[in-house]
């Protein structure tokens, strides 16, 4: 029994095999590129027909169903996706997409950071969790619940999207129609554009989220405020979410969680500052323990027997 698990993000595409023991076999990822619906069908081919060297487990034969988690917002219902960062797809039908290029198998639809979640409490270590949010900070901000061990994903399936809870009535419009999200603020682009704005620069590498950080962990005091503004901002969600849902557990992912400590110390700080009522001030807030592979266990997790 197998699960093909795809995973669909801003700048990247991600697919693997997955049984129910957790074992992740055929592994593959690629640019979105400047056609998605082509970088969809070479992965899903890739994944589904060539086979890792030496490898016997995972026999495209055994597939049960297809899940994926895609950047939204999305129609669960209608099985179509707008990913704000992917603008060649609006209202992208992508549960048929992936129904036409693998007939007869089962197909299920979920957001990004909803998998991350579902990822994470199932292979990481958060099984005892009763109400967890994952949230997914890359190219986007993205979000995701997992109540009482049950994905909460509302009737058109984008609860938690925590990326566009609004920050700052005043601030920046973002690509979803609105103004001052989460998004404009926290996400890895916005924090680099905040950062230039105010004077930094990255010699001999390319200004992004992974030089942003480096030179914040070295110390250099704009890139440190980027990092500090986004921290801030990312509190301000988690308590709204928290104070809303009762959450024991909240678990960083996408890239920026690669800075670690340099994103999840000020997060921590801004958390316990800005918390108010005894019952927010208990929240573990923690990096994801599965890398990048916690969206894709929560995407197989969609249409594999699991348990916590």
């Amino acid at each position: 029994m197998t699960a093909l698990a795809i995973d669909i993000g801003g700048t990247k595409f991600a697919a693997a095999l997955v049984r129910p023991d957790g074992t992740v076999t055929r592994r593959a990822e690629l640019p979105v590129g400047p056609d998605p619906e082509a970088t969809l069908a070479s992965l899903v081919r890739h994944v589904r027909d060539v086979p890792n060297a030496g490898d016997a487990a995972g026999d495209p034969e055994d597939l049960v169903g297809v899940g994926i988690g895609s950047a939204g917002p999305l129609d669960a219902v209608a099985g179509t996706v707008s990913p704000v960062n992917i603008p060649a797809w609006r209202e992208f039908p992508l549960a048929g997409a992936v129904s036409a290029l693998l007939p007869g198998l089962p197909v299920a639809l979920a957001g990004d950071a909803q998998c991350m979640a579902l990822g994470e409490w199932w292979r990481g270590g958060h099984a005892r969790s009763r109400a967890l949010l994952g949230i997914v900070v890359s190219t986007g901000v993205g979000g995701g619940l997992v109540l009482d061990g049950v994905p909460y994903v509302g009737p058109t399936g984008n609860a938690g999207h925590i990326g566009h809870i609004s920050i700052d009535r005043d601030g920046r419009p973002c690509p979803c129609g609105a103004v001052g999200c989460l998004e404009t603020i926290a996400s890895g682009p916005s924090m680099v554009r905040w950062a230039l704005e105010n004077g930094w620069s990255a010699p001999g590498a390319s200004p992004d989220a992974r030089a942003l950080s480096a030179d914040a962990a070295r110390g250099v005091p704009v890139a440190q405020l980027a990092f500090e503004r986004a921290a801030d901002a990312l509190a301000v969600a988690i308590l709204t979410t928290a104070a809303l849902f009762d959450i024991d557990d909240v678990v960083i992912g996408g890239g920026v969680s690669g800075a670690g400590e340099t994103l999840l110390a000020p997060l921590r700080q801004a958390v316990a500052k800005r918390a108010g009522l005894g019952f927010l001030r208990g929240l573990n807030v923690e990096r994801t323990s599965l890398e990048r592979d916690a969206g894709l266990y929560g995407a197989a997790a969609l249409v594999l027997p699991v348990a916590g």
